[in-house]
C-alpha cells in the first residue's frame, strides 16, 4: 500500500469515517503529514503479515477530548519523546509502528511519526474505528498489556506508567491527561509483531484510503456520494451491512467535556412538515447509539457515521452544528468485535447503556 501527498484529503475522509464522529479532527493531522511529506519525507508501510513474529511494534496515538484538540494540535516532537522514552524503558528500538485506532487523527499521528523516523507503519490497528477509551481494543481483548507506556504532553515532558490491569492503565492515564490540559500523546500497547498478527485488526489504513476514493469518486461522476459509499461498504470483499438510519436537520445538540471525553447528545429531524419524530444519536467522543422514540437503530460497537447530506463527507461530534443537514450511515463492524469478550470491552453496556447488544442488520435490514 501507498498513500502519496495527493492521497492524503482522501485517506483522511475515510479516516474521518471510520473514526465515527471521535478520534480527532484528522484535518489537522493531515497537515502535519503533507509538511513532512513535503519536506521529501516519505511512508512505508507493510501488511501484518510482512513483520517478523520478533519485531517490537508500537502503536502511537493521542488522547484526550476531541474539542480540545482543535485548539491545541499535537506536536510531531512530542509523539517522538513518548516513543524514545518507551524504547529506553524497553531497552529496544522499535522495529515498526501501528495504529491504535484507525479514526480521526489517530489514523495519520503514527503515519507523521513513522515519516519523521523512517520507520515502517504496519497497515492495522486495535479497533476498525475509534473508541474514547484505551482499555477498548483488541489489543487488551486478546491479553495484551498496555504497560508499559508512556505519556507526553505538547513541551515533551513524559510520564511513564507501569500497572497491572489495562482499566487502571485507562484510569490513570485519563486523569494524567486533565493534568496536561485535555489532551496528550502516547507510545503504548508495546507488542511483538505475532502478537500484532493474532489480536489486530488488519488493513484498516487501506480501508481509510479507499472509503475516501469512494465517496470522491461518486462525486466526480455527479452520484449521490452517500449512495456510492453504501455500494463500495457492500461490495467489499469482506461485506459490511450499510444502511441510512436517519435523514434530516440538526435542530438539538448538546455537548460537554467533562472527565477527559466529550458527551453529547443530537436530535435529526426528518425533512419536511409529517416527517414523524427525530432520530437522537448519543455519543462520548464517539456516536454511540441512533433510535427513534424507543427503538434501538444502531449500537456501538457497530458504527455510526454522519454524513454531510449533500457530500458524504464526515461531521465529527466537536464539529457538528445545528441546522446542519446530515444523514445518519450504520455500518457493521467485522466479527471480532462482536465476540462475547468484545461487546464485555466496547459494547453498550460498557457505555452505560441499558441494553445488550443489538446487531444493525437485525435492526434494520437492507
Amino acid at each position: 500500500m501507498q498513500i502519496t501527498i495527493d492521497d492524503l484529503v482522501d485517506f483522511v475522509r475515510g479516516a474521518a469515517f471510520l473514526g465515527t464522529g471521535g478520534g480527532g479532527d484528522p484535518y489537522v493531522g493531515r497537515l502535519l503529514l503533507k509538511q513532512e511529506m513535503e519536506n521529501g519525507r516519505s511512508l512505508t508501510i507493510i501488511p501484518p503479515e510482512q513483520v517478523d513474529d520478533g519485531a517490537l511494534v508500537i502503536p502511537i496515538a493521542a488522547i484526550g477530548a476531541p474539542s480540545v484538540m482543535l485548539e491545541r494540535a499535537p506536536k510531531v516532537e512530542a509523539l517522538e519523546a513518548a516513543l524514545r522514552t518507551l524504547e529506553a524503558k524497553l531497552g529496544r528500538k522499535a522495529d515498526a509502528l501501528t495504529c491504535i485506532e484507525s479514526g480521526g487523527i489517530n489514523a495519520t499521528l503514527p503515519l507523521i511519526l513513522a515519516a519523521r523516523t523512517g520507520l515502517p507503519i504496519v497497515d492495522a490497528d486495535g479497533m476498525g474505528r475509534a473508541f474514547p477509551e484505551l482499555q477498548m481494543v483488541t489489543f487488551n481483548i486478546y491479553g495484551m498489556k498496555a504497560s508499559p507506556f508512556v505519556m507526553t504532553n505538547d513541551r515533551c515532558e513524559t510520564v511513564t506508567f507501569e500497572v497491572g490491569s489495562n482499566h487502571f492503565a485507562e484510569q490513570l492515564a485519563r486523569s494524567t491527561v486533565m493534568a496536561m490540559a485535555g489532551a496528550a500523546h502516547l507510545a503504548i500497547y508495546p507488542m511483538t509483531g505475532r502478537q500484532l498478527k493474532d489480536a489486530g485488526v488488519p488493513g484498516t489504513l487501506s480501508l481509510a484510503l479507499d472509503i475516501g476514493r469512494a465517496i470522491a469518486q461518486a462525486r466526480r461522476g455527479r452520484a449521490d456520494p452517500v449512495q456510492g459509499l453504501l455500494d463500495f461498504l457492500r461490495t467489499m470483499p469482506q461485506p459490511r451491512h450499510a444502511v441510512v438510519l436517519a435523514e434530516g436537520k440538526v435542530v438539538d445538540i448538546s455537548r460537554e467535556t467533562r472527565d477527559g471525553f466529550n458527551f453529547g447528545r443530537v436530535l435529526v429531524q426528518p425533512f419536511g412538515d409529517a416527517a414523524g419524530e427525530p432520530a437522537e444519536i448519543v455519543f462520548r467522543n464517539e456516536y454511540l447509539t441512533v433510535r427513534r422514540g424507543a427503538r434501538f437503530l444502531a449500537m456501538v460497537p457497530d458504527l455510526v457515521c454522519v454524513l454531510d447530506a449533500e457530500s458524504a463527507e464526515p461531521i465529527t461530534t466537536e464539529t457538528l452544528k445545528y441546522g446542519a443537514r446530515v444523514k445518519a450511515v450504520g455500518i457493521s463492524t467485522p466479527p471480532v468485535m462482536r465476540t462475547d469478550a468484545a461487546l464485555a470491552t466496547f459494547g453498550p453496556r460498557a457505555f452505560g447503556i441499558d441494553s445488550d447488544y443489538l446487531p444493525i442488520e437485525e435492526l434494520v435490514p437492507a
